[in-house]
């Protein structure tokens, strides 16, 4: 992952060293601003390892260097097609504004998934107090991380619901093209948001815990490449590093218990959206 972030902030370094040679090379187009473009796509996701905190009124542990990944639901036409059920895939929607022909800022939410992997052996520090198998001291020990134990999962989802600045740039001029109705354009970003996921825990054998909670926030970068057509129309494909940080996760319905976990993610992305004058100038 450490590799991938740095190839991602020299792409986004690349727009600004070469800004002034595209404003030279190319006749400038006037047009993206006082445009909304709206946007819906998918995603895959891959974190780094994170330790997390339980915290209740008979326990207090870290577990260390907990391994995650994503959940990428089979494609179908059914579930990522459907207006009924293409919310339930990975998936990613915007609304944005060109406040400037190359600048735009937008809202949205990156609905990830984030599966903590069972039967994975960590270590644990801290007490365990609640009348159940696992009470004990533990500094630095090994434990399995089976279900009985510990189901942790933000699965409806890891949502980030997120405030970005793009700026936006045609390559047509680079790339020779001159027709007006194909444009490849550069894109790259800074994000901040909260995490509002449903994280879907059982702690012990308890209960699942299963509901929506704002618990902390994010920030991220990110680069793309946008394919528009026939003006209005368009593709993008998106490469985005963050960094998430939530210090008040529900674990079950009492309020005296939480999780507390941050870590980095790296996201790709392909969407589909429109692009248009909301009224005429």
């Amino acid at each position: 992952m450490s590799k991938s972030i740095v190839i991602l902030f020299i792409l986004i370094s690349l727009p600004v060293l070469s800004q002034e040679s595209l404003e030279n090379s190319e006749k400038k187009k006037a047009g993206n601003k006082g445009k909304v473009f709206l946007v819906w796509g998918w995603n895959r996701a891959s974190y780094s390892n994170s330790d997390i905190q339980f915290k209740g009124d008979d326990y207090d542990f870290t577990l260390q260097e907990v391994k995650a990944k994503d959940r990428i639901t089979p494609f179908s036409f059914k579930k990522y097609i459907n207006p009924a059920n293409i919310s339930i895939p990975q998936n990613n929607y915007r609304i944005g504004y060109f406040f400037h022909d190359n600048y735009n800022i937008s809202i949205g939410n990156d609905h990830m998934k984030y599966v903590m992997t069972n039967y994975q052996t960590v270590k644990i520090d801290g007490n365990i107090n609640a009348g159940n198998k696992y009470d004990g001291s533990y500094s630095n020990d090994d434990i399995l991380l089976t279900h009985d134990f510990l189901t942790f999962e933000h699965t409806d989802g890891l949502n980030y619901v997120n405030v970005e600045v793009n700026r936006f740039d045609s390559l047509n001029a680079l790339l020779k093209i001159n027709n007006d109705d194909f444009e490849f354009n550069l894109t790259e970003g800074i994000g901040i948001g909260v995490l509002y996921p449903k994280t879907n825990t059982t702690l012990f054998g308890s209960d699942k815990y299963d509901e929506f909670h704002v618990a902390g926030y994010g920030v991220s970068a990110n680069v793309g490449l946008n394919f528009t057509f026939f003006k209005y129309f368009f593709v993008q494909s998106d490469l985005k590093v963050g960094y998430i940080n939530m210090n008040d996760i529900r674990t079950t319905m009492n309020t005296n218990d939480s999780a507390s976990q941050h870590f980095t993610f790296f996201e790709k992305t392909i969407v589909i959206g429109a692009r248009f004058h909301l009224f005429k100038n």
